[in-house]
């Protein structure tokens, strides 16, 4: 592939905008696609130090005629604008539908009708549900326990019903947990980091004994590159992992001990899934993307950790540690 043009939507947010800066680095052409709102904010790209390196344009990625405008010229699309939060689905299901199936449609819909010829949709390891059996691979059937999970297997499965009825050159991304900075508070390991940098020493978290592959925020960038600039994945589902698991409980211990603090830990019924919601556990198998890409991950989980913290211990004004938004 000879990428120059690269449209991102859902660019001002935690990947997204790691993803946008990394295509600057990398000599594209960046349009960002950013939500309208009318304080003209940017999200995590209002301060980045390539902002005046950038197209923002704003809009609704439910808004087919505002995503139409935005792909215009553009030869790569990295479609990562969702709704992602899962405690918030129970609560709006039909948002989610919205905004994750509807918002994809206008997105293949708009690559189908202006030609582009590179169109990566962002999946999530959470369509798979609990693991049937480990590393999971990209053939492991899926399972909505959730309706953010349903929504995001109907848009993969949209994604490559274009594929395979028009020829659209669509890629399926699929990371596992991803973490790093600029992520949002109600995430596991921000959670965690915030409430022990403001002194906290009984932690607040939801159900700690699942089990989750956690890939830093910069290596998961570097797979979306690469993978965009495969010849050889178009209607393919691509993970993006470890190959490697830790149980939430032993995130926090490792963390804290990282912090030089000692904790404990209390649920927080508000924090907890539904039973039959809960993913219990996802491990990744990572070899199909090292076998047709040259990625490989810079960043084990303590080198990760370590560069979170530090931004996290710069920027923790940014958040209120005594409220969980879902």
């Amino acid at each position: 592939m000879r990428i120059k043009n690269v449209l991102i939507t859902g660019a001002g947010g935690f990947i997204g905008s790691h993803l946008t800066e990394r295509c600057v680095e990398s000599g594209y052409r960046v349009k960002a696609f950013i939500r309208y709102n009318s304080r003209n904010n940017w999200g995590w790209l209002e301060n980045s130090k390539f902002a005046d390196k950038v197209n923002v344009v704003t809009g609704d990625i439910r808004d087919f005629d505002s995503v139409y405008k935005a792909a215009k010229d553009c030869d790569t699309v990295f479609h990562l604008a969702a709704l992602i939060g899962i405690p918030y689905s129970y609560i709006s299901p039909l948002a989610y539908i919205k905004t994750n199936v509807e918002g994809t449609y206008n997105v293949l819909e708009c690559a189908r009708m202006l030609g582009i010829r590179n169109i990566l949709i962002t999946s999530t390891s959470e369509i798979y549900g609990t693991a049937r059996y480990v590393p999971m691979d990209e053939a492991h059937p899926m399972l909505g326990q959730s309706p953010y999970s349903a929504t995001k297997i109907a848009a993969d499965q949209m994604a490559l019903s274009f594929f395979h009825s028009y020829g659209l050159p669509v890629k399926i991304v699929r990371p596992f947990n991803v973490y790093g900075p600029r992520q949002s508070a109600r995430a596991i390991i921000p959670s965690i980091i915030i409430q022990i940098l403001n002194g906290q020493k009984c932690l607040k978290l939801g159900n700690v004994a699942p089990s989750r592959d956690l890939t830093f925020v910069k290596d998961v960038v570097s797979a979306f590159i690469e993978i965009a600039n495969s010849n050889s994945l178009f209607g393919e589902v691509v993970s993006i992992g470890m190959g490697t698991e830790i149980s939430v409980k032993d995130i926090a211990i490792f963390i804290a001990r990282l912090l030089g603090r000692k904790i404990s830990i209390v649920t927080d019924r508000a924090r907890v899934r539904p039973q039959n919601s809960e993913v219990k556990r996802l491990i990744c198998d990572n070899s199909k993307i090292k076998r047709l890409t040259g990625w490989h991950p810079r960043y084990n989980l303590e080198a990760g950790l370590k560069e979170t913290i530090r931004w996290f211990k710069k920027n923790s004004q940014i958040y209120k540690s005594d409220i969980y938004n879902i």
